[in-house]
């Protein structure tokens, strides 16, 4: 997969792929390529060559809603959403096949939209209580904690049923008492199965939940493997690891 922007390669020919029932992780300096990769898996913005195969079928080029509904979804580094609503209407929003996409099933308050209302009414308080959210439920998104507002973006992502999470750092200014939540309650969703291809600049939290391990710079893949094996790579260390250490 290729992208540039002005003139400028970001992906160079980015090629690897992401086991079914497994947390990836994707790690790498700044500036590796890393968040436009995910860009433009998730549609935001399209390859200028490549392919890009999901499920069997090919994706490149496809909208965010068209990706998302093939079972791809993504988060931001940043959480996003609507400060003044609360938890449970956050979830509730991302939710598919909402009975208010159609006019006439929202007009007319059909039997089918009150039945598939209810049913993402338990879906959410479902995920609330996974990720322990569930205390928190009636508090706007603007009351929570950061730690919070990143479990609030995966539940987010959980309710558009997805089949493959792409998540862009999701213990990025989180205590220490979260950061283990978030490591709890993500290594339980392959058992769900949801696959998860995440950025982290942790090294240790990659360490505690990553296998494989896919290592990028400069716009292109450097290594893949074992944590240890990838760590161990001489490639790795100067363009990463070692430069950190120095």
């Amino acid at each position: 997969m290729r992208r540039a922007f002005y003139g400028l390669e970001v992906l160079r020919g980015v090629d690897f792929s992401v086991a079914a029932g497994r947390i990836t992780g994707l790690i790498g300096p700044n500036g590796a390529g890393k968040t436009t990769l995910f860009n433009v898996v998730s549609g935001l913005v399209p390859p200028d060559a490549g392919s890009i195969r999901f499920a069997g079928s090919e994706i490149g080029g496809l909208s965010p809603d068209k990706v998302s509904r093939a079972g791809l979804v993504r988060t931001f580094q940043v959480a996003r959403g609507f400060p003044k609503l609360s938890v449970f209407q956050h979830l509730m929003l991302y939710g598919r096949d909402q009975p208010g996409e159609s006019l006439w099933r929202a007009v007319l308050g059909s039997r089918a939209a009150r039945d598939r209302e209810a049913a993402l009414a338990e879906q959410a308080w479902d995920i609330a209580r996974f990720l322990r959210l569930d205390k928190v439920i009636d508090n706007q998104a603007v009351a929570l904690s950061g730690g919070q507002k990143k479990l609030l973006e995966i539940g987010r992502a959980l309710m558009a049923e997805p089949k493959l999470i792409l998540l862009d750092e999701p213990t990025a200014g989180v205590n220490p008492t979260l950061r283990n939540e978030i490591g709890e309650r993500l290594l339980e969703l392959p058992k769900r199965g949801v696959s998860i291809l995440l950025i982290e600049h942790d090294m240790g939290f990659i360490a505690e939940l990553c296998d494989p391990v896919i290592c990028m710079a400069e716009g292109r893949v450097l290594a893949q493997g074992s944590f240890d094996s990838v760590r161990a790579d001489p490639q790795v260390r100067e363009a990463y690891l070692g430069r950190r250490a120095a």
